[in-house]
């Protein structure tokens, strides 16, 4: 296994098609008072859904985007891309993905190291990321790389958010 830096020039508008199933989601639960706002994630069962999605590298509202490949001899088994925030100092993991067939088997592990190492080498504070509540494998996976919830927004896709089980959430970790 090794990276390679994937060049903007011939990597821009090059498509990541994700998916995933799903038999749970972190149901979001708020309540609040005068001297209290209480948040909490629970994890509850649902029927099996599949989500699905495509997104592109490089895109035009990113400052500064790098991508790196995971390679298997000349194979691509997985993408990493990263961009500064250099308002806050963290370094922000636009897309992460490992090839269908070849995940659970530690290249995702390798990505996320590479980010941490891209941004301990730029002395950035932080690393973070966007999920859904919906996506439990994801979660589950980047809890176990050291990850944690450092935010949410509940209104980031739509008005129904909550309602639909798909919230956005942001995961990251301190450097």
């Amino acid at each position: 296994m090794h990276f390679a830096e994937l060049p903007k020039e011939r990597f821009q508008g090059y498509e990541l098609v994700f998916s995933y199933d799903s038999k749970a989601y972190y149901d979001l639960r708020m309540r609040s008072s005068e001297n209290v706002f209480a948040v909490e994630f629970v994890k509850t069962p649902c029927p099996p859904v599949h989500k699905e999605f495509t997104d592109k590298l490089f895109e035009e509202h990113w400052d500064d985007p790098h991508a790196y490949g995971l390679f298997d001899g000349r194979d691509l088994r997985g993408v990493l891309e990263v961009t500064p925030e250099n308002w806050n100092n963290r370094l922000r993991i636009t897309n992460i993905i490992v090839q269908d067939g070849f995940r659970r088997r530690g290249y995702g592990s390798l990505l996320i190291t590479k980010a941490k190492e891209i941004a301990r080498s730029q002395h950035r504070r932080a690393i973070i990321l966007e999920t859904q509540s919906c996506n439990i494998a994801a979660i589950s996976f980047y809890l176990s790389q050291g990850l944690t919830l450092m935010g949410f927004n509940a209104c980031e896709y739509s008005n129904q958010d909550v309602q639909r089980h798909e919230v956005r959430i942001e995961m990251g970790c301190l450097l």
